[in-house]
């Protein structure tokens, strides 16, 4: 089966995809992340035609949040990491295999996806047959700490514990990896979204102001933290007053951001803790010696490293560099290496 997967490989584009709530990033086989780009399709409402004959699409897209007529409507067609439009994402993926083949619609690579690692029998077949129909000749399903740990470095064929905390958009995965297979995992539907959404209700309950998904990230990015800031930061907001209805600006504060967030945050940081107690202790021994890694958008929030070793009794933190690319950069590691992780994927097979 692997001779016939690098037979294949040889003659086509291998596609790594990490397709996420919030971004979808793709890797090209021998050239690396190629694309970075929002989950974002633009279609006339009430249909699942995309604007632009089909190229309404990531960025396009992205900038018309918010900002179109009652007639289009610019939509993630994936939540919490699954698929919540499946012709909508059968689009975004065909969109963006096509861009990074110069627009050719008779490549048909082999395209490894990272998933949420709890995901249903069914919503991983919807993953499938998307990205079948988008033109992929051979689809691998990865699950996302998986990838995000082979993306980083770690050695995950080794007879020792890994522990990576992946944060993304829809879902947060925090995994223990020994010997090419997840020890533990627990996925939590709260990640990026989540957070973006509490912002977005703390404003709307303190100050009857409504805000979008766009400005309540600004906000996370600009002042999100975990833990006191040594200089806090403060930060004016438009939106509309929800009483008169009219726009207005206020100034918030970061203090008031770290309470909004710290409900979803004390979540994530338990999803960590019950994923050590349920760790065999020779694996835990590891991991208090080799320390936790960080990967995803999340892991950019100020001082989340800190809590969590502050949490978890001293366990060392790190942040991996460029967090968010760590999914992306693990689908293509295994594509380049496929003899190498070939066992890896064999139980996520499009085939079986």
């Amino acid at each position: 089966m692997l001779f016939l997967d690098r037979l294949l490989g040889f003659f086509s584009h291998d596609v790594g995809i990490d397709l996420g709530t919030c971004n979808t990033l793709v890797y090209v086989r021998g050239k690396g992340i190629v694309l970075s780009e929002p989950s974002v399709v633009a279609v006339w409402k009430g249909t699942n035609e995309v604007l632009m004959g089909g190229q309404a699409v990531g960025l396009t897209a992205k900038r018309m949040l918010g900002r179109v007529p009652h007639k289009i409507e610019a939509i993630r067609p994936l939540r919490d990491g699954v698929i919540a439009n499946f012709e909508v994402t059968e689009a975004l993926l065909t969109y963006f295999i096509r861009k990074v083949h110069n627009q050719s619609a008779w490549v048909r690579p082999r395209v490894a996806v990272g998933i949420p690692s709890g995901i249903t029998a069914v919503e991983r077949r919807a993953v499938v047959n998307s990205a079948e129909r988008a033109g992929a000749a051979k689809v691998y399903l990865i699950e996302e700490p998986m990838a995000a740990a082979i993306g980083v470095g770690l050695p995950i064929d080794e007879p020792v514990g890994n522990m990576v905390v992946d944060i993304g958009g829809g879902t947060t995965e925090v995994a223990v990896i020994s010997m090419m297979g997840m020890v533990y995992c627990r996925s939590l539907r709260i990640a990026g979204d989540e957070l973006d959404e509490a912002i977005a209700d703390y404003l709307k309950r303190q100050y009857n102001l409504v805000v979008g998904e766009t400005t309540a990230e600004s906000i996370k990015i600009a002042l999100g933290s975990a833990v006191p800031l040594e200089s806090e930061l403060t930060m004016e907001v438009m939106g509309r007053d929800q009483v008169k209805g009219l726009p207005r600006a206020i100034t918030i504060r970061s203090e008031e951001i770290r309470e909004a967030l710290a409900e979803s945050i004390s979540q994530i940081v338990g999803a960590v803790l019950e994923t050590l107690e349920h760790t065999p202790p020779e694996l835990a021994a590891d991991i208090y010696i080799r320390g936790i890694v960080l990967a995803g958008g999340g892991a950019l929030l100020r001082g989340l490293d800190k809590l969590i070793v502050k949490e978890t009794r001293g366990i060392p933190v790190r942040v991996a560099e460029e967090p968010l690319l760590a999914v992306a950069r693990g689908t293509g590691v295994i594509l380049e290496d496929i003899d190498t992780f070939g066992k890896a994927l064999e139980a996520y097979r499009s085939d079986g």
